[in-house]
């Protein structure tokens, strides 16, 4: 259902419940109250009849139809056009979800349009109901009322984020192989809060100008103003350090993990130099072996004429041959380090 609440107040109190846009346009030229007409995705139609009835600025009808707009505040003549990005975090699935409001605050008339779940306007308005001192400031109290409740609703997406931010450092050091993803998704949901966030402390700085100081309760509402404008200077700090912590929490992995590939290599090192050390003894003692089986085998072949074969001393020649040339050997590789 496209129109959620509808009505027509009078000094803060709600003197009709209009069936229709047409029956409200009429019950508020007749009584000259303020309207609040609260829409969950409109159709054109919708849009069009009201920016038709209260002379909305094309371009933010526009914006309006088109949705996907980042936070803005907007003066089309004595209207305000605000976009607001609100935001709830999932327990189930650790996302946060952005929705997107439009308001049209002119003088005697409020129109609220949600394209998503979050936040609960019905909550606003009970609220002001309550509180009709408050109502009877006009449009402006209604605007800061909705403005109260977005940022309110930003309290548990903090507490969500900043959960997952000490989840990720312990996943650092756990080794978790899906830290980096999740890292990244995570900055990116923290990037996509900054920008919901951080525009709304200069349009609660420019709001806080255009509502007077008439009378004491208007002070009272500048205060109000004031005050959700301290919360989101809050948040945007908060916001900006969970930023530095995932940008630290990336650099601290990008360290582990060059750490862990040193520890890789110079383990791969190690082993190589050990198996290069056992390829010099084998290759030094198979050298030493060598030597003698090259005697003893010159002296195997079978011809008549080698001197040393009628030779009395030619086999003790032909041992010590071998030992002096393995003893050499020996010592050589011995002085290089390969034995």
């Amino acid at each position: 259902m496209p129109i959620i609440d509808n009505a027509v107040y009078v000094n803060g109190e709600r003197t009709r419940n209009p069936d229709s846009l047409e029956e409200t346009y009429e019950v508020l030229r007749a009584r000259h109250g303020i309207a609040w007409i609260g829409m969950y995705r409109p159709t054109p139609t919708e849009v069009q009849s009201v920016a038709t009835e209260f002379s909305l600025h094309h371009l933010a009808v526009e914006d309006t139809l088109n949705g996907h707009q980042r936070p803005k505040l907007e003066r089309y003549g004595d209207t305000q056009f605000i976009v607001l990005r609100p935001a709830r975090y999932l327990e189930a699935s650790e996302e946060v979800e952005f929705g997107e409001v439009h308001m049209f605050v002119g003088p005697d008339f409020a129109i609220t349009i949600r394209h998503a779940e979050s936040p609960d306007l019905g909550r606003v308005r009970k609220r002001l109901e309550a509180n009709p001192g408050l109502l009877a400031l006009g449009t402006y109290a209604i605007m800061y009322a909705v403005l109260d409740q977005v940022v309110d609703e930003y309290a548990p997406v903090m507490s969500g984020l900043e959960n997952d931010i000490d989840e990720i450092e312990d996943q650092l050091f756990n080794e978790d192989p899906n830290v980096s993803r999740r890292i990244y998704d995570l900055s990116r949901e923290v990037i996509a809060f900054q920008r919901a966030t951080q525009p709304l402390e200069g349009m609660l700085e420019t709001l806080r100008e255009y509502v007077g100081a008439d009378n004491e309760l208007m002070i009272e509402l500048r205060r109000d103003l004031r005050d959700v404008q301290d919360h989101v200077i809050h948040i945007v700090e908060r916001v900006d350090g969970f930023r530095v912590l995932l940008q630290n929490a990336l650099m601290v992995h990008s360290t582990l993990v060059a750490q862990r590939q040193n520890d890789e290599v110079k383990s791969l090192t190690e082993a190589s130099l050990r198996q290069a050390d056992q390829a010099k003894r084998i290759s030094s003692w198979a050298a030493i072996l060598f030597a003698p089986t090259l005697v003893a085998g010159i002296y195997g072949m079978n011809f008549k004429v080698i001197p040393e074969l009628h030779w009395t001393y030619g086999y003790p020649y032909a041992l010590g041959l071998m030992v002096v040339l393995g003893v050499a050997l020996y010592a050589a590789f011995k002085r290089r380090g390969w034995l």
